[in-house]
Order: structure tokens, then sequence, then C-alpha cells
């Protein structure tokens, strides 16, 4: 995907940060050295897309770039660097699939196959209703809850087909499904149940460790 296609045409005329906002930044700036506020260009990007409909328009990208003493062009590099910036509108819902190695071995194609069944758009593109926009990414780095599905914020892991298609049911009924694994793991566990020491049965060990030390003082 060239520039061109990652900046939005129609663009703002101005852009300001809300008061709350600006005391935020204060914050943010307040945590680095003299002369290296240039650090601060991620939270404060960040801040300028949640502020305005969770895209970045350029007046913004100045704006930043002044109150960082940046040139444009560093502040804009790095906004095109990481997906989770958008220089574009994107839908309510901005979805970025995940369809590197692990993910695909775990059916990635299944989660892409049923969001261009369900809304006929590819990565870059808006569904009709103008409420899910897709992006295909890199590595979301959760790979062993794979197939991932970034919502906005949240993660949701373990999808196929099926549940895809639930996911967006929840979403367009504006009820969203408990984030993280739809097979109701927890954390990372495996898929038949958790395998650690502190799955096993409580105090068992502890008595164990009490015998012999009963046994050694005898």
């Amino acid at each position: 995907m060239s520039i061109e296609d990652r900046i939005a045409s129609d663009q703002p005329d101005s852009f300001a940060f809300s008061k709350e906002n600006e005391a935020e930044i204060k914050r943010i700036i307040a945590k680095y050295p003299k002369g290296r506020q240039a650090s601060a260009v991620m939270p404060l990007l960040d801040l300028a897309q949640r502020q305005h409909e969770n895209w970045i328009p350029m007046k913004a990208i100045e704006l930043i770039a002044t109150k960082l003493d940046m040139a444009e062009i560093r502040v804009l590099e790095v906004a095109t660097f990481y997906t989770m910036f958008n220089l574009k509108p994107v839908g309510k819902f901005f979805l970025q699939a995940c369809t590197t190695t692990p993910c695909w071995l775990r059916g990635s194609d299944e989660m892409m196959r049923a969001i261009k069944d369900r809304y006929q758009i590819s990565s870059g593109q808006t569904s009709a209703c103008g409420r899910f926009s897709l992006l295909e990414v890199e590595c979301l780095g959760a790979c062993v809850n794979a197939p991932i599905l970034q919502v906005n914020d949240d993660f949701y892991e373990d999808l196929d087909y099926q549940s895809t298609g639930a996911l967006f049911d929840s979403l367009e009924a504006d009820a969203p499904l408990a984030v993280g694994s739809v097979l109701g793991r927890s954390g990372s566990e495996p898929t038949t149940g958790a395998t650690t020491l502190a799955a096993g049965k409580p105090g068992k060990a502890a008595t164990g460790a009490t015998k012999k030390r009963s046994q050694a003082n005898a």
C-alpha cells in the first residue's frame, strides 16, 4: 500500500487538542529529559487518533511536530510505520487481522473468509455500511491463541469461520462478546486445560513437604 493510499484525500482545515488532552500532553512530555521530547510522539499520535474519530488528520501531524519540535516528515514516518495509526477515516469497528505464519497455520484463512463473505471487503477497505474497516497486519503478539482478530483495542482469539461470524453478530448488535479466547481458555493455557503445578490439588505439595520436615526432625 502506497503512502498516497494511507492518507485521506479529504482533510479538515484545522485540528486542536481538547483541553483535557492538552493537560495530558504536558504530563506525557514531562516524563522525558529536556531535548528528548520527540520520544512522546507515539502517545501524542494516539491521543490525536482517539480524539478525532479513530484517525489522524494531517493538521494533527503538523501540530504534533510543532509541540515536539520535530520535522513534520519525522512524525509522519512514525504514523505510517505503525499499523495501529490510521491516516484516513475508518469504521466504528477497526479490524486488524493477523495472517502471519502462526495465525495462518491455525486457520486465519477461515477467519478472513468469514470477513470477506460477510462484508465483501479486503485489506484497506471499509464495509458498505461504513461500520467495519479491515487491515491485514503483521504479528499481533498473541501467537499461542491464534488466529487473532483485533477489534479496536480488543483481542479476539482462537477464531474460526463460525466464531468469527458470531463475533460480528455481537458487534452489529452493539453487544460485543467477551474479549479473549472464544473457546473460553484462561490466558494461554492448552485447550485441554491447565497443566501447571498451580492446577493441582491445593495443599498436597505443602502437606508432603511438612511430613518430610517432621521425619527429618525426628
